[in-house]
């Protein structure tokens, strides 16, 4: 059996880095032939994102500008924790906020898939529309790490150790 994976880009284009998720989907070259992968830009939709992950999902990764650490650029890949006890659930439509996303996605009688999280420190997020330079040349890495994620998740010994699929 196939894994079912979602790839999904958030943050907000109008606030410079925050959009890096939005870029990275925009580039990703991951096809739309395929039926076990969906490539969805949510931008600010973060209702949107918890009602798409009532379906049954394998996996979601997670396409998002991080804080800065002192690197703008600078990529993170983690396993993401659900573990969010103090999350509330304001059913804002709007809030990105990954942690919001899975109190609502609780509260909706849902659980979130195993996550992976592609994050890139950003430099800037100031009003604006743009990346800053240094995050806009780790657009491709990120491009290039998702595509490196999907097809591991999706080779057969990825099931076997999961042991989920």
């Amino acid at each position: 059996m196939t894994a079912r994976i979602l790839v999904a880009g958030i943050g907000n284009i109008f606030l410079g880095d925050d959009g890096f998720g939005s870029e990275v989907i925009r580039h990703a070259g991951l096809s739309h032939d395929n039926p076990s992968v969906r490539v969805t830009d949510y931008g600010i939709a973060g209702m949107h994102l918890a009602y798409d992950l009532l379906e049954d999902w394998d996996t979601l990764v997670l396409v998002d500008a991080v804080p800065s650490r002192g690197h703008p650029g600078t990529l993170h890949v983690f396993q993401a924790d659900h573990d969010y006890g103090c999350a509330t659930v304001g059913f804002d439509g709007h809030s990105m906020d990954p942690a919001s996303v899975f109190a609502s996605l609780r509260a909706l009688g849902g659980n979130p898939p195993y996550t992976v999280v592609v994050g890139c420190e950003a430099g800037s997020v100031e009003e604006g529309i743009g990346l800053t330079e240094p995050v806009a040349n780790a657009v491709p890495r990120a491009v290039h790490a998702i595509e490196e994620i999907v097809a591991a998740l999706q080779a057969p010994t990825a099931c076997a150790v999961r042991e989920e699929c």
